[in-house]
């Protein structure tokens, strides 16, 4: 099992690193980075900041995460995402430190009837969830030690939330009626709870591929919604659900984006909390 004292995290003032950061901060000394302090693209300053440092862990998540934006311009996607994470993984392989790389559900084509585990076999379909993928496969084929944690439908960050909740929510708080998807469905995942996993789980030494998304069935992007208007006490909208034909976006979304935690389910680590409790906290404590 490693023993960790410094950890570096990339991304650190993204949605997911506002709530990672002080939850490592509790137990270790923390450098948190962004693009201004470390642009994951820039190899020579990835090592320098690396070298200078000396973390023992490496958590990844600097990412172009933008789905839609990602599919009008691969060659940025590529660049960040996947050239980024070599950056990161091969300076980690030089100074033999233990890396997190944040990946994707998405990673998946969507075609399952029920949702993936870790051992079901990638083929994804945007550009944005391509190049997430050939980030794992760089991590796996450079490192020994390291840890790819996907994720499902995020939420949280606060005032860095930018996703599905915060959207829903300042919407329904301004009209009286909203069309939302009822054929794509994932797995909600509140940053906290992942971040808290994370940190439980780069304690075991167990190094591989995990899925890490909230307990509970999974659900349709409707059914997501109606949740967030219950538990934030919105009743003056009316939800309609409708067919994702409705909204044609550039990017295609996999209709089956739900996950299994199988690997940490083998093991009896029951770690991530129902996501309806989870989004009622997240809800009545960061955004009412």
């Amino acid at each position: 099992m490693d023993k960790f004292d410094k950890v570096l995290v990339t991304g650190a003032n993204g949605m997911l690193g506002t709530d990672l950061c002080p939850v490592f901060e509790n137990t270790y000394d923390v450098l948190k980075t962004d693009i201004e302090e470390m642009d994951v693209r820039n190899k020579e300053l990835v090592n320098d900041t690396i070298s200078n440092y000396r973390p023992d862990l490496v958590i990844h998540l600097a990412a172009l995460t933008n789905v839609d934006e990602c599919e009008k311009d691969p060659d940025s996607s590529f660049h960040t995402n996947t050239l980024g994470t070599q950056n990161i993984a091969l300076a980690c392989l030089n100074h033999d430190i233990t890396m997190v790389y944040i990946s994707t559900i998405s990673v998946f084509d969507g075609t399952k009837c029920e949702p993936y585990t870790e051992f079901d076999k990638q083929n994804p379909k945007s550009w944005y969830s391509r190049s997430k993928y050939q980030g794992e496969l760089i991590v796996e084929k450079l490192l020994s030690k390291y840890y790819i944690l996907r994720a499902g439908w995020m939420f949280g960050g606060g005032k860095e939330d930018k996703k599905f909740v915060s959207k829903i929510m300042d919407l329904a708080k301004t009209k009286n009626h909203l069309s939302i998807v009822d054929d794509k469905f994932g797995s909600p995942t509140y940053t906290f709870d992942f971040a808290s996993g994370i940190k439980r789980l780069v304690n075991t030494g167990s190094y591989g591929t995990f899925h890490m998304v909230n307990n509970g069935k999974h659900c349709s992007r409707y059914e997501f919604a109606q949740a967030i208007l219950d538990f934030a006490g919105i009743d003056s909208c009316q939800l309609n659900p409708v067919n994702s034909a409705t909204f044609p976006l550039p990017a295609p979304r996999p209709r089956m984006e739900a996950g299994r935690n199988l690997q940490c389910e083998l093991r009896n680590w029951d770690w991530m909390p129902d996501w309806r409790e989870s989004l009622n906290q997240y809800i009545q404590s960061t955004l009412l």
